[in-house]
Parts: C-alpha cells; sequence; structure tokens
C-alpha cells in the first residue's frame, strides 16, 4: 500500500529549539546510521551531526540484542560466510579482537545460527571506539535520545529537522539528510513517497506477492522480536511468571513431544518446530549442524565446553514462537491504540507515533519474558540463567525491539523478488547486475512467521504465530548488488535512505536486514552524500552521472580509513588482496566477465590469450590503443593492468 504522508508536526504546542547548522545530518542510532556517519566524516564532509533516538549505538548488535551475526551463504554445498567487507569487517574484526582478549578464543558461541558473536554491552563499546576519533576531531558531532517531531521544506527540499526529548527542541539544519532511523521517520515527515506491509502482484510482478491487499494481509510485515539475553547465574532463578501468560502462546517449545500442545485446538497452519528446549552440543560442524535446540540456538559464550566458570555463560534467545506478528494486535493493545487515537489499532505499526508503538513494545515484551518463563519451567537447564543487567534497563530487556521490516522507501529504482530470486540451492550470480552497484549482498528470502492466529479466533484468547505458504524462509536467492538510485527519494531532495528505509520490495527486504548488510547500506549511502556535498548538486544528479557513480564506486571500493566495500560479490577476494578494487571495478564496468557458474574470481589463475582478447574488446578504444600485447600472467595482474589503463577511459 503506497502512501503520501505529509505530517510537519507531531506535537501541537512547538518550543523555541536549539539550532544545530550542519553539513550532513544523520538520524538514527543502529548500525546503518553509524556506519553513514563515520565513513561521511572520514570522506572529509566537515560538519556531520548524528542524532539518535537511543543512548546505545550499533542497533542490531547492541541495543536490539542480536548478538550472533547472521552472515552466512552456501558455497559448494557448504554453509559458510558471505565475504565481509567495508565498515562490517572492520567492526566484525573488532568483535573477534575483542573476543579473544576477553575468552581467548575468537568465536566462543559454539551457536547454531552463527561463528561470529558478541555482546551486546561489548558491541556498544565498539561502536564508540568506531565513532570516538571523528567526535573527537570535531568532524562528528552526536546527540542521543531525541525523537523526530518536524520537518521543514525548501521547496522540494528537505531543509531542517526538529527533534524533541521530553521539554526540549532540537532543530538541525542540513544542506543534505540522511534517513536511517528505525521506521523512517524523516521520510514519513517529509512527505516522500514510502510505503510498508506488502505489495500486491501488480505493483512489481513478484511471484510471492499476493494477489490483492485486503484487510487480513495489508499490516503483514516480517515480525519484530524482543530478545532476550541471558547469563550464567550463580544459583537457580525462576523468573515470576508475567501478565497474560499462557503456555500454550509457545506452540513449539517443548521438552519432548507436541502432543501437550495438540490437546490445545490451534487451527491448521500454526508453525511447529518440535524443537527441544536444550541438548548438550557444541555444533563442532559448525553453524547450522544439528542438534537444534533453544540454549544453543543464539549461544553467545559456550563456557560449559569452553571450560570457563558458568557464570560466564551467554547467550539470547529469538526464537520463533517468540517473535511478535504485526498483521493483527491482541485485543489488549488494540483496545490501549484506540484508547490513545481513534482507529489507531487499524494502522500499519510504521504509521504509528513513538508513544503508540510503546503500547506494541510493552506487550512484545511480556510475550518474551512468557517464553523464558516457560523454558525455565520445562528445563531446568534454563534456570541456571538469568536476565543480563548490561543494558542498564530497569526490566534488564534490550532497550530496542529487534526490527525486522519498516518503512521502504520509493526510490529511483526498486529490487524486485524476481531480481534476485534462483531456481537451484546454491547462489550464483542474478538476473540483475546493476552497473551503478554500491555493495553485494545475499541472503534468502527470509520471513519469520508474519501471521497471529488466535485460539477460538478469539482476539482475548493466547495467540500462535503462522508462516503462509509464500512467506517463510525458504526462497532461495542469488548473489546480487544494490544500486545507487535505490538510496534516493523519486521526488524529494537533499534526502538519502539508509538501513532498511531503502528501495526495495517488501519480499526483497527479508533478504536485505542482516547487520553487515546494513552497515554497507549506510556506508553507501554516506558516500553518495559526500559526492553530493563536495559537487553542491542533488543524490538524484549523481545518480544520473555515469562518471560521478563511477568515483562512487572506486571510492567504495578502495577503501577511506578502513577495508574497501565488496561490490561485485567474488567470494574469494578480500579487501585486501592487491586485486580487489580493480577487479570490483572491471567486472561492474563489464570489461572483466565473471564466470556464469562459479562465484570465485580465481585471482592466481593464469589467463589465457583467448581470455585476455575477449576483455580488451570490452575496454574502451583509449585503454586498448595503450594495452600493448604483452599478456598479463594471472586474472589479478590482467584487471589491475586493465584497471590502471581504463581510468581515464571510464572517467
Amino acid at each position: 500500500m503506497l502512501r503520501c504522508l505529509f505530517t510537519l508536526a507531531l506535537l501541537a504546542a512547538p518550543l523555541a529549539a536549539a539550532v544545530i547548522q550542519a553539513d550532513l545530518l544523520v538520524v538514527g542510532s543502529n548500525e546503518s546510521a553509524v556506519a553513514a556517519a563515520v565513513q561521511a566524516a572520514r570522506l572529509g564532509v566537515l560538519r556531520v551531526v548524528l542524532v539518535s533516538d537511543s543512548a546505545m549505538l550499533g542497533g542490531q548488535f547492541s541495543a536490539e540484542g542480536v548478538g550472533n551475526v547472521d552472515e552466512w551463504t552456501t558455497v559448494n554445498g557448504k554453509r559458510t560466510e558471505f565475504p565481509r567487507s567495508g565498515l562490517f569487517l572492520e567492526i566484525a574484526r573488532a568483535i573477534e579482537k575483542t573476543n579473544r582478549r576477553k575468552f581467548g578464543a575468537a568465536q566462543p558461541g559454539n551457536s547454531f545460527c552463527a561463528r561470529l558473536t558478541i555482546e551486546p554491552a561489548e558491541a556498544a563499546r565498539l561502536f564508540e571506539e568506531l565513532v570516538a576519533p571523528q567526535v573527537a576531531a570535531s568532524r562528528l558531532r552526536i546527540e542521543r535520545g531525541w525523537e523526530p517531531v518536524s520537518v521543514e521544506l525548501a521547496g522540494k527540499r528537505v531543509a531542517s529537522v526538529t527533534f524533541a526529548k521530553e521539554n526540549d527542541r532540537l532543530k538541525v539544519e542540513a544542506r543534505l539528510t540522511i534517513d536511517a532511523s528505525d521506521w523512517g521517520d524523516i521520510i514519513q515527515l517529509s512527505g516522500a513517497k514510502w510505503s510498508a506491509g506488502p505489495d500486491a502482484r501488480a505493483r512489481f510482478e513478484e511471484p510471492s506477492a499476493p494477489e490483492k491487499i485486503t484487510e487480513t494481509n495489508r499490516r503483514e510485515m516480517n515480525p519484530l522480536t524482543w530478545c532476550v539475553v541471558l547469563r550464567g547465574a550463580k544459583s537457580e532463578t525462576r523468573l515470576p511468571e508475567p501478565p497474560g501468560f499462557d503456555a500454550r502462546r509457545y506452540f513449539g517449545v517443548s521438552r519432548e513431544t507436541r502432543k501437550d500442545f495438540d490437546a490445545a485446538g490451534w487451527p491448521k497452519g500454526v508453525l511447529f518446530m518440535n524443537v527441544p528446549a536444550f541438548a548438550d552440543t557444541r555444533h563442532e560442524a559448525g553453524p547450522y549442524s544439528s542438534p537444534v535446540n533453544v540454549y544453543t540456538h543464539r549461544r553467545l559464550v559456550d563456557a560449559a565446553h569452553k571450560g570457563w566458570p558458568h557464570e560466564r555463560e551467554k547467550l539470547f534467545i529469538n526464537w520463533p514462537p517468540q517473535d511478535y506478528p504485526l498483521d493483527v494486535w491482541p485485543k489488549s493493545v488494540a483496545v490501549a491504540l484506540d484508547a490513545m487515537e481513534p482507529n489507531a489499532s487499524r494502522k500499519n505499526i510504521v504509521e504509528l507515533k513513538p508513544a503508540q508503538r510503546r503500547i506494541v513494545f510493552d506487550d512484545a515484551k511480556r510475550h518474551a519474558l512468557g517464553l523464558l518463563h516457560h523454558l525455565q519451567k520445562i528445563e531446568p537447564q534454563f534456570r541456571r540463567l538469568e536476565l543480563t543487567d548490561e543494558f542498564g534497563t530497569p526490566d534488564r530487556l534490550p532497550p530496542k525491539p529487534y526490527i525486522r521490516e519498516g518503512l521502504r522507501l520509493e526510490a529511483l529504482t526498486m529490487l524486485r523478488e524476481q531480481d534476485l530470486r534462483t531456481p537451484h540451492k546454491e547462489p550464483r550470480w542474478t538476473k540483475l547486475m546493476p552497473k551503478d552497484a554500491v555493495f553485494g549482498f545475499q541472503f534468502n528470502i527470509d520471513f519469520h512467521p508474519t501471521r497471529r492466529v488466535f485460539l477460538g479466533d478469539d482476539p482475548a484468547a493466547p495467540w500462535a504465530t503462522i508462516h503462509t505458504a509464500t512467506r517463510n524462509w525458504s526462497t532461495h536467492t542469488d548473489r546480487s548488488m544494490f544500486p545507487l538510485r535505490g538510496l534516493i527519494p523519486i521526488e524529494r531532495d537533499a534526502l538519502l535512505g539508509a538501513g532498511k528505509n531503502i528501495g526495495v520490495s517488501s519480499v526483497v527486504q527479508s533478504a536485505l536486514r542482516l547487520h553487515g548488510q546494513m552497515m554497507l547500506a549506510g556506508q553507501a549511502s554516506a558516500t553518495v552524500a559526500w559526492l553530493a556535498l563536495r559537487d553542491g548538486v542533488e543524490p538524484r544528479a549523481v545518480a544520473g552521472d555515469e562518471k560521478r557513480v563511477w568515483e562512487i564506486q572506486r571510492t567504495l571500493a578502495r577503501g577511506q580509513g578502513g577495508p574497501g566495500v565488496l561490490l561485485w560479490p567474488y567470494h574469494d577476494l578480500p579487501p585486501e588482496h592487491p586485486a580487489f578494487a580493480a577487479a570490483n571495478l572491471m567486472s561492474i564496468a563489464g570489461i572483466w566477465l565473471a564466470d556464469a557458474d562459479s562465484v570465485f574470481f580465481q585471482p592466481d589463475k593464469p589467463i589465457s590469450a583467448a581470455e585476455w582478447n575477449d576483455a580488451i574488446t570490452r575496454a574502451p578504444a583509449a585503454t586498448r590503443a595503450a594495452l600493448g600485447k604483452q599478456l598479463p600472467a594471472t586474472r589479478a595482474e590482467a584487471v589491475r593492468t586493465l584497471a590502471a589503463i581504463c581510468e581515464s577511459g571510464i572517467n
């Protein structure tokens, strides 16, 4: 459902605001916002202001409690990590360094879902260290705890954003703004076009899209989850039963069998995973190796098998029955929303005001705590765990929910399901490899249960989660690249998207939401902002200029104060490889053709005369004249030679 919402103020009585002048305003506290702010400052943007709604920076890594970093792909029939690059590689290296210092192991988790794990408080510290040099050099100013309330336009341009914190107001007047907020607040307030919820099939002709948008599915989104982070307890502990607890909510989390839940009378389609709460395992074969169980699913620190004191055990729970669907609210939530604003319960969560979202969040917290209470009731191992106190919150929960899907910007181009989807299980190259790529990515189309079903069809009764036929976690994709045009609104100037606020369909957003992907989206957006500010042009003018696009790609691939960004997603070219930038740039330019049946570049492979001649014929005429007749020894040498001479031809 497409909207054009133009709301200049959410508060009726504006107060006098302190005013900050900025070249670039970045809004958000998540990993994408931080990456954008750091990249812009490193590139030389003089006055970067990051306005955060949270004291804790780092988003999924920290404030959302998702310390188990998803990054898997499949290569040669085996699960492995998608290649790290850019600021994500930088933070991943810092995580592994921290783990080695603290635990003597870079990967202490022995987790089912990931090799890279980090305790949320440590992640928050690492993000503070990431921004610290830019703050110390006065290139970056950070304002925390502010919520956006209004946007001022100058014609079609975003001229300023006003924020509120209790009785205070802050106004930031900026030449350009990046919206990396959790719910696309600036995009909404500016009147830029956006969408939320499913796209009808006629919109993009996506195979998984619903034929029609109805009252049943119009708010259906990837659910949010309030994560529960636990540590080893010195003595057995039991969480009190939270308000509204009912064990029937946690269908599929049992000690032995599903027989106790069958009798509850749930309708057909309720998700049942038949997975035990606890199993003693190291996951010796790596992530996604059996046995599957709640305890090790997202384990952060495996103290038991490492021989460390039990108090060092650490895990967080992010289990499907814990998910909180957004399609229809339980009766108590709907009543509370409508009491605050008539018919607010009929709105998509993206449209809700912050105070209204907090009603939803409080119920999601109770649901998450109910799962922990249930686990401690059925499994003694969970009684040896307690809520961590590292967030500094009264309830010991993360300050933010894990948000899988939010607002989607109506951008100059929109990635669709058919651009990514593949008929085979092992990723190759997608049908669409955009010429204006700003980062590479790959992840399955991955929907957690998107619908809530009530026992006896009573909104006041216990509920469980349900997958639909087309929204699940089993649709495969190929390796792809995100286009620069997907960051730019179709009709609003001086504004860029980042985080999840980018040009994708609802289906694609399920595959483009991971920690690393979001950091690279922020890094790419900031690079576009830097060039637009330097040249005094709008971002859409950058997107329409091949030379400027090439300069952005070259800047990203070469890195700026850190590792370069992987554009063309080869699997075997780390950023420190001498041919990294050249292979990325020559492949995007279409001068070097990637092997159709392999995701490897094979830099040390000897190059044949036929292969070299084919590459030469695709190079600009000026490049061909300058190349000479000498055959390079390897593929790496070939692309470096081509890139060195092609620079003037492409520029």
